[in-house]
């Protein structure tokens, strides 16, 4: 017959275990610009122009300082959506808003706005 806890027994063995290393968590990378991030950030969402479908776009003056088109594969990456890069704008699939503001405020954006 076999017992219920089969781990019991090697516990009782090996006795109590140290603790592990402290999780990292690791700080969050800075865009390319961010001294000028003081300035406004609006995000909001449209459907206007985009067949239906609803698109997060980012807009203000803190982005004409920035690199665009490498903001716009770090938000792809970090969410997980289709980001791109429209003028001076940076257009992002989906309602993304409240994904969006936070991710912003932590890279450095401080004055970030929701519109609509």
């Amino acid at each position: 017959m076999r017992p219920s806890k089969p781990f019991e027994a090697l516990k009782a063995q090996l006795g109590p275990l140290k603790p592990g290393p402290e999780p990292s968590t690791p700080e969050p990378k800075k865009i390319p610009g961010a001294p000028h991030a003081a300035e406004r950030l609006t995000v909001r969402f449209e459907r206007a122009g985009h067949a239906g479908k609803t698109v997060t776009v980012v807009e203000g003056p803190a982005l004409r300082h920035a690199k665009l088109p490498e903001i716009a594969r770090e938000i792809a990456r970090a969410l997980g959506v289709g980001a791109r890069v429209q003028g001076m704008d940076l257009h992002v699939q989906g309602d993304q808003c409240a994904r969006l503001l936070p991710w912003l405020t932590q890279r450095g954006f401080t004055d970030v706005r929701r519109g609509n």
